[in-house]
């Protein structure tokens, strides 16, 4: 088990504000109250539907999700918004946060864009180093997202690991690691001490 502390203090020293919540809805709480009549953009996340935000932040802010609207306009929607809010597929207690991406669109929303960025990560996202952050980023977010997506790649259809396949399906065609918070971009972590999303 990690310690979230730690974490925090890891966290907060490389320019991150951090918040600790023993559970999602407590987070989704927390969301709801410090965003509000913003325009928020949300990134493909299982994490983010399992705690409902996308209605809950609907009835007070202007909010775009491609999981829910027409994926090509609300990609590029979010993409302008005040805040955004992702996940991650790995946070290595060293401090580095993995994202692998398909569109690109998640990750880019992480790197520039935005007043504000969130990432909502559950306890199981969580590893030791960096190198064990990447490989759970690779070998079990990846393969799981895919066999969620009915994707035909080794990944999905073993659900082992990934074999850095070239299939036309592949979803995993960028990786992004973050060392700290970009510049001019407010980044705020929110730890929860459950297990969520892939």
């Amino acid at each position: 088990m990690a310690d979230f502390e730690a974490v925090k203090k890891e966290l907060e020293g490389r320019g991150y504000r951090v918040q600790i919540f023993p559970t999602g809805a407590a987070a989704a709480d927390y969301l709801d109250g410090a965003i509000d009549g913003k325009t928020v953009g949300f990134g493909g996340s299982v994490t983010l539907d399992a705690l409902g935000l996308y209605d809950r932040l609907g009835a007070h802010n202007e909010v775009f999700w491609h999981w829910k609207q027409e994926a090509g306009s609300a990609r590029r929607a979010a993409m302008g918004t005040d805040v955004y809010l992702t996940s991650a597929n790995g946070l290595a207690e060293t401090g580095e946060i993995i994202n692998i991406d398909g569109a690109g669109n998640r990750v880019a929303s992480t790197l520039f864009g935005h007043g504000k960025v969130y990432f909502v990560i559950g306890r199981n996202k969580l590893a030791p180093t960096y190198e064990e952050a990447l490989w759970r980023a690779r070998n079990i977010a990846s393969p799981r997202n895919a066999q969620r997506l009915g994707k035909k790649t080794p990944c999905a259809v073993r659900g082992d690991r990934c074999y850095d396949c070239k299939s036309p399906d592949r979803i995993c065609r960028g990786l992004v690691v973050l060392w700290g918070p970009m510049t001019g971009t407010e980044t705020e972590i929110l730890l929860v001490d459950e297990d969520l999303g892939m």
